[in-house]
């Protein structure tokens, strides 16, 4: 009889130990989002405790400026909560947008353990604040950052994700070439955005500054080959009186023949903008020569577009800019210091030997 019991229990363990197996080990399974953790009970029975990974970002969309530092959060917890930490790997990737190009790694992290891969090596980090915390840190932006992250939290063969779109918060600004208007086609324009510390705006910035009140009656090249120019008080200069405002296009245009100015973007805060004290006025080469003196070179007028917004750069004095355009930037409009209205203020393209001050740059180390 005792033989029997005995046998029985060996019997009724042997059958604990194949179920354990045909379900996956005595580790945890995954199902329809949740883990089953496989206990046994001291009559030899068994139930299944449910455990549940969630991955979570509380900011679905995140604004930044390019040369500044950003942090995309993500965060994972588990439903019940955990009495001790699992170990589990984090992996972020990058997509330009949304169906366009095929993900790209970022960067991948299991526990004090880090890789990060192209573009974002030396840049990117973990930030791990509290328990969970798998926000991806990126110091400093540049400018080929914008897009789709993805934040994936792998636990044993299952993962769960979520995922967070950065922008760049800038500026727009029209910008025409030295000889005149309408004289750019589409390459020439992109180039002389570039060569400001910019780059040519998108329909969806362009937008957005026209939300923020750009009037601007030319047209002028947009990224995606279109010419487009916002209004926000219709005259019959602009389109007439008829039309709401709005951003009036000219839809796609040739990118060799047709020639408009252009609408530059600019999010930079890399470096230092400043009005050089000098003691007299200076013609352009001598202002090129004066910022070159002080450590610095002629600012670009993308950079002091930038200044103007993202530091309130005011400045009542006309100066020199790389471009050979004279420009002051207005925070705070007052009397003999141009419109009602913040901006900066142009002179546009004078006579290389006139004698105005000096905007000049110093890069940030």
């Amino acid at each position: 009889m005792q033989s029997e019991i005995v046998n029985m229990r060996i019997i009724r363990h042997l059958l604990v130990l194949l179920m354990h197996l045909s379900l996956g080990t005595f580790a945890e399974r995954f199902s329809n989002g949740y883990y089953y953790q496989d206990i046994v009970n001291g009559n030899g029975g068994m139930y299944f405790h449910r455990i549940r990974l969630h991955v979570e970002s509380s900011e679905p969309l995140v604004s930044a400026v390019q040369g500044s530092n950003v942090t995309l959060p993500c965060h994972y917890r588990y439903e019940p909560e955990l009495n001790s930490p699992r170990r589990t790997r984090v992996k972020w990737f990058w997509q330009p947008e949304p169906g366009g190009v095929q993900e790209r790694d970022v960067m991948v992290a299991i526990g004090t353990r880090h890789r990060s891969y192209g573009d974002f090596k030396g840049r990117v980090r973990i930030r791990r604040s509290a328990p969970g915390d798998a926000s991806l840190v990126i110091n400093p932006l540049q400018s080929d950052d914008t897009g789709r992250y993805r934040c994936e939290i792998i636990d044993g063969l299952e993962d769960e994700s979520t995922t967070v779109h950065l922008k760049f918060r800038g500026v727009v600004f029209p910008y025409y070439s030295s000889k005149g208007r309408y004289l750019m086609n589409f390459h020439e324009a992109k180039e002389a955005c570039e060569q400001q510390d910019s780059h040519l705006t998108t329909f969806e910035q362009l937008f957005a500054a026209w939300e923020e009140g750009l009037d601007w009656c030319n047209a002028g090249w947009v990224a995606d080959g279109t010419a487009q120019y916002p209004v926000s008080v219709p005259r019959e200069a602009c389109g007439g009186t008829h039309l709401a405002p709005g951003v009036r296009s000219y839809g796609a245009r040739d990118k060799d023949l047709d020639r408009f100015d252009a609408f530059c973007f600019t999010s930079s805060i890399r470096g230092e903008v400043y009005f050089l004290q000098h003691h007299s006025k200076l013609n352009f080469t001598e202002a090129e020569e004066a910022c070159q003196n002080d450590g610095g070179h002629i600012a670009k007028v993308g950079q002091l577009y930038a200044a103007w917004r993202f530091v309130g750069f005011d400045q009542c004095d006309a100066g020199w800019l790389a471009d050979g355009s004279v420009r002051y930037p207005i925070v705070t409009p007052r009397i003999n210091c141009g419109l009602s209205e913040p901006g900066v203020r142009s002179f546009g393209f004078l006579p290389k030997h006139l004698k105005h001050g000096v905007y000049c740059y110093k890069v940030r180390w």
